[in-house]
């Protein structure tokens, strides 16, 4: 499939930003070494394509050798794709290249940070190497000040060898009093000198300020900000699998990176594109609405998609035992809801189903009960039947079921009990668990199959919808047995987040190496969603989209005098080069009082007219990087495209008043006449399924004066190039197409 996705990876390898020259270059030392020795991928391409990629993060960073500096930087990957092995690779570099403390600020509930700290103890061999190269310090307090400062003494000390010299590992809870602990520690050391590198997990979440629009700074941001400004030397590393928050607060915020990184997954990894738009797959079911619990649909009893999902699940667990001898895991998971009530609904019903199911399957053969229930597993295992080549047979299966049903725990999570319960995934193969938030961001399902989740898109959010994607992942071995049951928005919300997510990441890949201060935010995204939560937001974003519809600039006049020379100099210059006439009907109507040019290629008047054009007012200017963002978009698809082009009234100068700054009214209206050719109005100056560009000369009058000849450009966007878009006037530069 020629998808959407794969045509800009194509480009954005062919026109990648240009290294900037003034990076360092990490070595690859012991450290990293024999990380990747322990870590023992057995895949020569993921191994380089992990460390190449942590190479270019950190020498991102500042340079260990410099005496203090600071940078932020964003690293975003896909859900469950391996963002904590980039981090652990990135600190194992640390250590190689003379970086004396790494910080890590983990997730905001403890089984999470939890999972996160055994992952990198475990990676770094914490608990099995002989050597003290790390000092490992967990929610360190000030009564650890010694130890540290010990650890950095080492780098001090000519007689102690390069590799006997210590790193401080400091991985924190990101909630304010850890947070603040962690700063009273650090204030008590002699930090001069000692580069340090700072990770932030899941970094859109809870660290970003919450109160940016009451003029306040949230707690743990406060916490964040004074973090870093009790490190002389440090780099500062936000890693999310949804950068939307970061990206889109305030350049001039300490926490809005100055270059991202986006990972790539490695070739066993399975996301929204072969979920949601590989349509051969059959891997997505829809929940009817009447299945969905809502306050007005009382749901009382097991939803027939809940049957036949957990039926789908057992089958798959019955194929494992039978193939697998139970090694690894199969999971499900039910997310009914963010609310815990809800949950023992689910959890009770899985228990019930599981329950009656082995009092069935343990009956006669002859037995109508069992009859009835494998005729319903029949239908099941021929949905697995389509997408699992070598499926063992289904009479093979119903001798594991029992045994499949019976050994499943079944469990819920959440923090009812006081404390979110954590997850023997070693005792037990199978698995189903029930649960909401605690299972949403950051939480990692062993061998996940099925997921069932009746709930709705929430508040819109689209970061927040995509962190519910557990289902994502390396399971390409078993995708085949994945099915993921969804309520139709959400469904589709999954599937207009995709385009949305990967066309982020093209434009991060696009604008590699240059200071991400200068780049245009605007990205695609359907208007039913907003990209992340308003209260970490200052900076207003303007939604919209453009199809058989006109842009058509509002305030043209409110740009410097230098900024309306510049234009006249592009669109003269663009225009001068163009053979164009005076002569052109409409319908019955012969309208010769414009000048026009058809069949220009629209790739060049993209380049040399459209992106050079400048608008200053912030509501034309972030509608006309969302109109530009369709456009090149379409154009990468298809550089072919022809547009025409109007110079309007032959580029004589219109005269339009305005007052008191407000809206221009571009358009000339149609002629007040009864006869059969009357001029039609400029609005239907235009071919309906090709791009159009009007050029218009102004003098406008405004109270106070006449601002003379400035240029304007309104632009019809037909049908075939619709998306929808937000665009946020950050003062960055405008969109270029690749050369």
């Amino acid at each position: 499939m020629n998808s959407y996705s794969e045509t800009l990876e194509k480009t954005v390898n062919m026109t990648e930003a240009q290294e900037p020259k003034d990076l360092w270059s990490p070595v690859v030392g012991k450290e990293t070494k024999d990380l990747f020795e322990h870590l023992n991928l057995c895949d020569i391409e993921s191994e380089t394509r992990i460390l190449d990629e942590a190479i270019d993060i950190i020498k991102r960073c500042v340079s260990p050798k410099l005496a203090c500096g600071s940078k932020t930087g964003l690293v975003t990957g896909y859900v469950q794709s391996g963002k904590t092995m980039s981090f652990t690779t990135v600190t194992a570099l640390a250590c190689d290249n003379g970086y004396r403390m790494v910080i890590i600020i983990g997730g905001t509930k403890t089984n999470l940070f939890k999972q996160s700290n055994d992952r990198l103890k475990k990676d770094l061999r914490w608990d099995t190497r002989e050597d003290r190269r790390w000092k490992y310090f967990e929610n360190p307090r000030e009564n650890k000040r010694q130890n540290i400062q010990s650890s950095l003494d080492t780098w001090d000390d000519p007689s102690i060898l390069e590799d006997e010299k210590e790193i401080a590992l400091l991985t924190v809870m990101k909630q304010s009093d850890h947070l603040q602990h962690l700063n009273n520690l650090l204030r008590s050391l002699n930090l001069e000198g000692v580069p340090v590198l700072i990770i932030d997990d899941e970094a859109d979440q809870a660290g970003l300020n919450n109160k940016v629009n009451e003029g306040l700074m949230s707690t743990i941001y406060r916490n964040i900000i004074e973090l870093k400004q009790l490190l002389p030397h440090h780099s500062f590393l936000q890693y999310t699998a949804t950068p939307q928050a970061p990206l889109l607060i305030n350049i001039a915020d300490v926490l809005s990176p100055d270059f991202a990184e986006a990972l790539s997954p490695g070739a066993n990894y399975t996301g929204g594109k072969e979920f949601f738009l590989n349509n051969d797959l059959h891997l997505i079911k829809t929940i009817p609405s009447k299945e969905i619990p809502t306050k007005n649909n009382e749901v009382i009893e097991p939803p027939e998609t809940f049957l036949y999902a957990s039926m789908l699940f057992y089958l798959g667990v019955a194929a494992g035992y039978i193939q697998d001898k139970s090694r690894g895991n199969r999971s499900m998971m039910v997310h009914p809801s963010r609310n815990t009530a809800p949950h023992g609904e689910y959890f009770h019903w899985a228990r019930q189903i599981n329950n009656q199911w082995k009092k069935a399957l343990g009956k006669d053969i002859h037995e109508p009960e069992r009859i009835k229930l494998l005729e319903a597993f029949k239908i099941a295992y021929n949905d697995l039947v389509k997408t699992v080549p070598n499926l063992p047979s289904f009479k093979e299966l119903v001798e594991a079921l029992p045994r499949a049903i019976n050994q499943t725990n079944i469990q819920e999570i959440n923090a009812t009990g006081g404390k979110t319960p954590q997850i023997d995934w070693k005792n037990e193969y199978a698995h189903i668990l029930v649960g909401g938030q605690a299972m949403d961001r950051g939480f990692t399902i062993e061998g996940l199959t099925i997921t069932y989740m009746p709930r709705g898109a929430g508040v819109g959010n689209a970061d927040t919808l995509q962190q519910r994607a557990r289902f994502f992942g390396y399971k390409r071995s078993y995708l085949g047995y994945c099915r993921v049951f969804l309520e139709k928005d959400v469904k589709d919300a999954f599937i207009t987040y995709v385009e949305h997510e990967e066309n982020i990441r093209y434009q991060l890949k696009k604008y590699r190496g240059k200071p991400l201060s200068e780049w245009k935010r605007a990205f695609f995204l359907d208007n039913s969603l907003k990209p992340t939560r308003g209260n970490v937001l200052d900076l207003p974003l303007t939604a919209g989209g453009f199809s058989n519809d006109w842009y058509i600039p509002n305030y043209p006049y409110d740009s410097d005098e230098d900024t309306i020379i510049k234009n006249q100099e592009v669109v003269d210059t663009f225009w001068l080069q163009l053979s164009y006439t005076d002569e052109k009907i409409f319908g019955k109507v012969p309208v010769n009082k414009h000048f026009f040019a058809t069949d220009i290629s629209l790739l060049n008047t993209f380049e040399q007219l459209i992106i050079k054009f400048r608008t200053t007012h912030p509501n034309d200017s972030q509608r006309l990087t969302g109109l530009m963002l369709q456009v090149q978009s379409y154009l990468e698809e298809n550089p072919d495209e022809l547009c025409d082009i109007y110079l309007m009234d032959k580029g004589r100068k219109r005269l339009r008043s305005v007052k008191n700054m407000s809206r221009l009214n571009l358009f000339q209206g149609r002629a007040d006449s009864d006869v059969w050719d009357k001029y039609p109005g400029d609005r239907q100056i235009m071919i309906k399924d090709r791009l159009t560009i009007q050029i218009h000369k102004l003098n406008v009058e405004s109270e106070e004066k006449i601002i003379e000849n400035i240029p304007v450009i309104s632009i019809w966007v037909p049908r075939k190039m619709g998306n929808d878009w937000i665009s946020q006037n950050q003062g960055g530069l405008n969109l270029t197409m690749p050369s």
